[in-house]
């Protein structure tokens, strides 16, 4: 694995600041380069008003399926919890464990507020003339989130306080409150078998009822400089694990872990990414988008649970129908990750081939909580799996997980031929196992596509359908793949297995170049079954070729040409879905009819570069991050996708497929 040098170096001076410093908590926060320098790359100030309310983002890490904001108004508390425990997540809460400081019979009045969200916590300090108060949220697990306070008295007077939490649930949610100890209360809804646990840390007055409760401390006093530290965790917990044994790990709140914990993980992960750093990019275009790219995948990350049985990434937490994995999301994912979460994407590779039907067959999608949506078996999606798997050996050369994913892998591939081949030429169609237009356009995974208006579905077999047209991407990507599974055999000795996949390839590309590409367009189409006829609507999928290698240098410099034109896909974000030129663009109400979606974009910088286009590709590179709205700046998530003409983010925010290839585009030597 590359830059291991740096990173024991880094390992070290961390840990020599941690065991210097650890005894304020002021200065837990390490004096490095990227955990400060990256705070508040998400904006992540909010406080719901309702159950439905997003609009605001919210933090979580180590796969929590809760999350948090900071408060708009002055509170001692978060914002939250977000649950993703129950129906398509809700919030639970404003602020569900508030701490109110009592002063001479009234509450204390503060008259400053910061708040910054870190990539390993929350923070807010809070100040008068006298207290400085300081909160820090951070997760401990992928069950339980910790909120450390720290009450200051920077006059030179002692001051007498009293401390209290207190916590109300949104109604209609399902949710109730008991008290369980002296120092424990417990939160049971009737929508989720999650249960949730509040632990003080220590034996405190409990006055409950069943949507709120009070927590009466007692006074304490304070002398000049004196500080008090108060711990409080949050713990929401699926009955597949182990609340105990979880509570051992709180109980007296002497934590196995602690922030200091977080923020060396945060370190190592971006000290790692930053090391991949790109000459030609300036700092301006580099560190915000990647640290974002960050930020948004990891408050994507869920634990394994329920139907879910490896962790793995949403495409959005904020938008309530993608709270769960899909197919070429994870592919996607996974290959983002492995920049410098290796095990985690492999993890989200493993938890879709956990769905592997006998014949090869991939589920499209899978939920947590079948009640709450079912899994889609009515399609697949695009085969990028070898792709992701040869990014993640690309990082992590661990042969155990070749052999593990290459015998799936190998059988996902043959389900093509054997379910989507209608008239056995060797090319390909997108489809559908129930024989419905629309789950055949979704296997492509470009739903409304225009170059879909007019197909028709035929029948192969009982389970299996074909679209009338031979796709050009599909046969790309398979053919892509061919020389992944090649170069994946061969790691493991599989020579026979990696000439065939050669060979395969070899007739393939011909196939792609004699029949897709037109020499009067300088573009790649769609066709007809029989070849004869191509559907001439200028797509993303015509530079994807390109992207696989399939293409001759002439019909390269072709597409080049095509790409670079602004009236046709060089706009202010290149490289969108559709041409600017065709009649039927509409980035507003198009979805892929007309917007840009990075995962395409990336395939076209990847394109041009592998034919030489370095100048072309690096150009897009910086007119896309620039172009597209928010990608530069602090504060604004990644969206699900951009409008091409004026960079508008659109549709669902903190878009994980965008952040991985964001971050790709930032950190692959060879794309």
């Amino acid at each position: 694995m590359r830059h291991s040098l740096l990173f024991f170096s880094l390992i070290f001076s961390m840990f020599f600041v941690i065991s210097c410093d650890s005894s304020d908590h002021e200065d837990s926060l390490l004096r490095s380069n990227y955990v400060l320098e990256t705070v508040n790359t998400l904006d992540y100030l909010g406080t719901p008003t309702h159950p439905k309310d997003r609009n605001m983002l919210m933090f979580s890490d180590q796969g929590a399926w809760f999350a948090y904001s900071l408060p708009k108004v002055k509170s001692l508390g978060f914002s939250g919890p977000f649950l993703m425990t129950q129906q398509n997540g809700v919030w639970a809460s404003d602020i569900l464990s508030e701490l109110q400081l009592i002063e001479h019979g009234k509450p204390v009045v503060f008259s400053s507020h910061k708040r910054d969200g870190f990539l390993s916590h929350l923070e807010q300090t809070l100040a008068n003339d006298h207290l400085k108060v300081t909160q820090q949220l951070f997760f401990t697990s992928g069950h339980t989130a910790v909120l450390n306070t720290y009450i200051t008295n920077i006059s030179e007077a002692k001051i007498v306080l009293r401390s209290n939490w207190k916590g109300m649930l949104f109604p209609n949610l399902g949710l109730k409150i008991t008290r369980e100890a002296s120092n424990e209360l417990s939160i049971r809804s009737s929508k989720s078998q999650a249960v949730g646990h509040l632990v003080f840390d220590k034996e405190t007055t409990l006055f409950v009822n069943d949507s709120s409760y009070i927590s009466q401390g007692d006074n304490f006093t304070l002398l000049p400089n004196e500080q008090k530290e108060l711990r409080l965790s949050q713990t929401f917990i699926f009955p597949e694990y182990d609340w105990e044994q979880e509570k051992r790990k709180l109980n007296p709140l002497k934590f196995s872990g602690n922030i200091t914990d977080r923020i060396e993980d945060k370190e190592i992960q971006l000290a790692r990414l930053f090391s991949y750093k790109k000459e030609q990019l300036t700092d301006s275009i580099y560190q915000i988008p990647l640290a974002k790219s960050v930020f948004t995948l990891q408050n994507n990350w869920r634990i394994a649970a329920g139907e879910l049985k490896f962790e793995g990434l949403f495409p959005s937490y904020h938008y309530k129908w993608f709270h769960g994995f899909w197919a070429w999301d994870s592919w996607k994912h996974a290959a983002g990750l492995a920049k410098y979460n290796s095990e985690l994407a492999k993890n989200q590779m493993r938890t879709m081939f956990e769905y592997q039907s006998e014949n090869g067959f991939v589920v499209d999608c899978i939920f947590r909580d079948t009640s709450i949506e079912k899994h889609n078996y009515r399609d697949t999606k695009p085969p990028l799996a070898a792709w992701a798997v040869s990014k993640i050996i690309q990082e992590d050369d661990a042969v155990d997980f070749i052999k593990e994913m290459y015998p799936k892998l190998k059988l996902y591939h043959s389900w093509w031929y054997k379910n989507r081949d209608y008239d056995q030429d060797g090319l390909c169609e997108y489809g559908a196992t129930d024989g419905t237009l629309v789950a055949a356009k979704w296997e492509s995974g470009m739903d409304n596509a225009v170059r879909f208006d007019t197909s028709k579905i035929l029948k192969t077999s009982e389970d299996a359908y074909s679209l009338n047209q031979e796709s050009v991407d599909l046969n790309a990507y398979l053919y892509a793949e061919k020389l992944y599974l090649s170069e994946l055999a061969l790691k493991i000795g599989l020579k026979d297995d990696s000439d065939h996949y050669l060979k395969e390839a070899t007739i393939l590309k011909l196939k792609i170049q004699s029949q897709f590409y037109d020499e009067e367009d300088g573009w790649f189409y769609d066709t007809s079954l029989d070849g004869k006829t191509k559907i001439k609507v200028k797509g993303c999928e015509g530079w994807l070729p390109l992207w696989a290698n399939a293409a001759t240098a002439t019909q390269a410099s072709r597409v080049k040409e095509v790409m670079m034109d602004p009236a046709e896909f060089f706009t202010k974000v290149p490289f969108q879905t559709l041409s600017a030129s065709d009649p039927k663009f509409n980035p507003m109400e198009g979805y892929w009819r007309g917007p840009n979606w990075l995962d395409q974009s990336y395939f076209g910088i990847v394109g041009l570069q592998n034919y030489g286009f370095d100048k072309e590709a690096q150009k897009a590179t910086v007119q896309l991050l620039k172009g597209a709205a928010g990608i530069l700046e602090k504060g604004p998530s990644i969206r699900e996708n951009y409008h091409p003409i004026s960079g508008e983010g659109l549709n669902a925010q903190n878009f994980s497929w965008s952040a991985a290839h964001v971050l790709m585009l930032l950190t692959d030597d060879k794309q």
